[in-house]
């Protein structure tokens, strides 16, 4: 399998993010920090989440992909487009509750020339494990069934991480 890799692309404020591969807890700090820094763009218009060419995604990267789009729609009444071609991760995203807080569509983009790879940031275990844990809580909160599904995970996280 593929190891997972994110290319981005911005221009007037409108960000392309595709992930490749097998997207994993390995990338939520360079994930989590491209999020902030792109929400905190004073030009910010729109996102599109193209998961295409993603093989895997694993519940730290949902969570993340869940707390970006609750974040631009607090800050700025935006709904994000999140696109899926593989019906496995697709009904993995319905079930999950993405569909409240995404525009999902099983359509791919048109072309990826003009997308740049986010070099992998490095982190402290301490802090990774910060970051899946609120990733998994942003889980639990967008439904009954995730809350379920992580309730475990979090309490295990939470003796963890603190």
């Amino acid at each position: 399998m593929q190891p997972g890799k994110i290319l981005v692309a911005e221009q007037d404020g409108s960000f392309v993010i595709k992930l490749v591969g097998d997207v994993r807890l390995t990338l939520c700090t360079t994930m989590d920090e491209f999020f902030d820094e792109m929400l905190g763009t004073s030009g910010f218009v729109s996102v599109v989440v193209d998961l295409a060419d993603a093989s895997n995604i694993d519940s730290t990267t949902l969570g993340l992909l869940a707390k970006l789009a609750i974040k631009a729609k607090q800050r700025f009444a935006y709904t994000p487009l999140i696109l899926s071609t593989n019906p496995d991760i697709t009904r993995v995203l319905e079930s999950m509750g993405f569909d409240r807080v995404f525009r999902i569509r099983e359509e791919p983009l048109c072309t990826d020339e003009d997308l740049g790879e986010l070099p992998v940031l490095p982190d402290s275990e301490d802090r990774v494990c910060k970051r899946v844990l609120e990733a998994h809580r942003v889980l639990m909160g967008m439904n009954e069934s995730n809350r379920a599904k992580f309730r475990e995970l979090v309490s295990l996280l939470e003796g963890q991480c603190f």
